[in-house]
């Protein structure tokens, strides 16, 4: 996976593209209205960024150009999550997890799903 560092705005257009693709510049605009006030030309910047970072597939051999995701999300988050722990790391990783907790008011099946993990967690390095 390449290391690559998203910022807030590119979440957005790449939240977008994975859930549904090929989009569009105004697709996308459209999509957006309610959260930002971006226009076609911002979008279109940020989008040549993200293809230029290896994120974003342009496809132009039609009347309107068309966005991929290349960067899968999984990667993203997994690549997000070492960056945020590498920036954190006084406190350890238990005080980021019950910050989470408490923050982010976890439902029941969060909660399984995150004892599930720590427990794959601890058969994996036993």
């Amino acid at each position: 996976m390449t290391k690559l560092s998203l910022s807030d705005g590119e979440w957005k257009l790449m939240n977008l593209l994975w859930d549904e693709s090929p989009q569009t510049i105004g697709g996308m605009v459209d999509a957006l209205r309610a959260d930002t006030a971006w226009t076609k030309a911002t979008v279109n910047i940020m989008l040549n960024r993200l293809a230029d970072k290896g994120a974003v597939r342009i496809d132009a051999t039609g009347p309107r150009k068309r966005f991929y995701p290349l960067l899968a999300r999984d990667d993203a988050v997994r690549q997000e999550a070492r960056n945020t722990l590498s920036r954190i790391r006084t406190g350890g990783l238990g005080l980021l997890v019950s910050t989470m907790a408490r923050e982010c008011a976890l439902s029941e099946a969060e909660i399984d799903e995150l004892y599930r993990i720590l427990k794959e967690g601890r058969r994996e390095h036993a």
